[in-house]
Order: structure tokens, then sequence, then C-alpha cells
């Protein structure tokens, strides 16, 4: 988490304007653009593999939904 989360208080899920907005991945807070790729409303930038319905594929550059949100990412915090 970055310093600038905790002085602004902006944990908890990101409003879906924010993420479907024009701001930039950088100018957004961390916790909000977290919240926004899990949620599928931005894109992922990791060059991971994930098993999706059984196969491997590659979700970075791809709007894909997290577990949380009924997506086929799994929640790897569990």
């Amino acid at each position: 988490m970055k310093l600038i989360d905790i002085l602004t208080d902006n944990i908890g899920p990101a409003p879906k304007d924010v993420c479907n907005s024009r701001t930039p991945d950088k100018d957004l807070p961390a916790s909000w653009l977290a919240s926004c790729r899990s949620q599928g409303l931005r894109r992922r930038d990791s060059d991971r593999d994930h098993e999706i319905d059984g196969k491997r594929q590659e979700v970075g550059r791809k709007k894909v939904k997290g577990d949380k949100y009924g997506g086929p990412l799994p929640d790897y915090s569990k």
C-alpha cells in the first residue's frame, strides 16, 4: 500500500466511474487500481499465466474479473 492511500483514505472498492474514467493508472491509488482490475473494468498488466477453465491462459492486457466479482480468476489470498 502506498503512503498516499493511507493519507487520502481511499481504501475499499473503487467507484465504477473512476474505473471507467480516462485517468492513467499511475494517478490512481494502488488499492483502487487493484479493485478496478478485480472488477474487470481495467486491463491487467501482468505477464503471469493463470488457470482459467482448466487451461493455462495469459491474462496480461486483458480485462478479466476476479473471483470476488464473479470472474474466473481465483482468489489467491484464501
